[in-house]
């Protein structure tokens, strides 16, 4: 690795000192290790650490939206969970603060640009808080995961939601019509970083189309693009 491609770790310790204070994280190179770079040097990956990590943050998230949202139901407070842990999410949080530039990504990995690819920032943000909890505990780590999730939370109104693919579902089926199908219309943009372009198909008519990061996101943007045809259907021409 040149000196040019060497991994911007110091940048991720400014922005854990940030939020924690001063202190050492002994894995943090660890949590940004990528097994295609452990594969071809020895070194151990963050996969340990991810599964840890994963199981911290759901946790903090958990205790988060427990406090701040009190009179909600068990159901509500799934649905934001998903919102606030998912692989979009997370990887949001990782390039405002440039992750893709601090990880150890082996040569074909670096060359297929992995370095900003959702699954692997979300994977390495998961890390990261497994990293943070086993040096400094819990009480650290809540207060990295709040810094993660801070930005989509103060969305939450919108976060509790029905997912809208269920609501088009229901709604559909309520009408006595067959589930609506989603398909990939095309992916936009480089191999590591697509947009996806889905369209829904109620009743064989295309009813709404979307674009996400995910294949998920998109097929929720194209739910609400049907359900918003559904409710306001055009007026025929005079």
């Amino acid at each position: 690795m040149s000196e040019s491609d060497e991994p911007n770790v110091d940048a991720v310790r400014a922005v854990l000192v940030s939020i924690l204070g001063e202190g050492e994280v002994p894995r943090l190179v660890e949590a940004l290790t990528h097994p295609s770079y452990a594969n071809e040097t020895g070194y151990p990956d963050n996969q340990r650490l991810e599964f840890l990590g994963d199981s911290v943050l759901g946790l903090c998230v958990s205790e988060i939206l427990s406090g701040a949202f009190p009179e909600a139901d068990e159901g509500t407070l799934t649905r934001m969970r998903a919102a606030l842990v998912n692989a979009d999410a997370l990887s949001r949080w990782a390039r405002s603060i440039s992750l893709g530039d601090a990880l150890y990504l082996g040569r074909g990995a670096r060359a297929g640009g992995e370095k900003q690819q959702t699954n692997v920032l979300a994977d390495a943000v998961e890390a990261i808080v497994a990293a943070v909890y086993e040096a400094h505990g819990l009480l650290a780590a809540r207060k990295v995961v709040a810094a993660i999730v801070s930005e989509p939370l103060a969305a939450v109104t919108h976060l509790g939601e029905r997912d809208p693919k269920s609501r088009l579902q229901e709604r559909v089926q309520a009408e006595g019509q067959p589930p609506p199908e989603y398909k990939i219309r095309e992916a936009r943009g480089p191999q590591h970083d697509p947009t996806f372009v889905v369209e829904v198909h109620v009743g064989g008519v295309l009813s709404g189309t979307g674009e996400g990061k995910s294949k998920r996101s998109a097929e929720r943007a194209a739910a609400e693009a049907a359900l918003e045809t559904l409710l306001h259907p055009a007026e025929p021409p005079p």
